[in-house]
């Protein structure tokens, strides 16, 4: 079942086009890696796909009555945001407010929720830890873990590995593969690392000079996918 199409759209910003001609459906239980070029539109695809920008033509689907506060977002990480002075706990929580509506508080499912995924990241340990005293790689997982907390079946990361060590990035890589192929979370995830896109995705949607979707596959087996590599 579709939970997201996009048809014939075009991006862009300030009236410039970085994309157009961008059709691709993502069903439930995939996991498509948006790959290209660096300022080949593929952060400005996701934040369309989030509602933060409005595509200059085309249209956005979404299914299976998934609602837009229903997603949940890994965004690349600023400077700013890796000296956050909450502890663990507090940031995995704050990934529950898309669940509580009007009310002010969380209740004791929302709490439930964000043990769930603090365990699920492995965070048990330092969930009384200031954020800023960690490592890259356990903020990482504690962001991981809040958007775990916003969403129902559908995760967006964008760059999710980025400034991570080799050892570090490929831990991450394995989590998020276990989540889509052991928890059944559908995982849109955008990367610079082709071969790791190839290695754990099933569906490959390259943006730049020319655009591609399909399997990874059908991707290895194409002019673009054989040319980048």
């Amino acid at each position: 079942m579709a939970l997201l199409t996009c048809k014939n759209l075009k991006l862009g910003y300030d009236s410039t086009v970085v994309v157009e001609d961008l059709s691709f459906t993502v069903n439930a239980g995939d996991y498509l890696c948006i790959v290209g070029e660096n300022g080949s539109g593929k952060t400005t695809l996701m934040k369309t796909i989030l509602g933060l920008h409005h595509p200059i033509s085309g249209s956005i689907t979404v299914g299976d009555g998934l609602g837009l506060n229903q997603i949940g977002y890994l965004p690349q990480q600023t400077a700013v945001q890796r000296d956050f002075p909450a502890t663990v706990w507090e940031i995995v929580m704050s990934g529950c407010r898309s669940r509580c509506g009007a009310r002010p508080f969380y209740n004791k499912d929302d709490k439930q929720h964000a043990t769930k995924y603090i365990s699920r990241m492995g965070l048990d340990d330092i969930k009384n830890r200031c954020y800023r005293e960690l490592s890259g790689g356990q903020q990482q997982r504690v962001l991981l873990a809040r958007a775990l907390c916003a969403m129902q079946t559908l995760l967006l990361l964008d760059e999710p590995v980025s400034g991570l060590d080799p050892s570090v990035t490929e831990d991450m890589y394995k989590l998020i593969y276990d989540l889509n192929k052991d928890d059944g979370i559908t995982i849109i995830m955008i990367s610079h690392d082709i071969n790791a896109a190839i290695k754990y995705a099933d569906h490959i949607l390259h943006i730049g000079d020319t655009v591609f979707f399909g399997t990874k596959d059908e991707y290895c087996g194409s002019k673009t996918g054989f040319r980048i590599r």
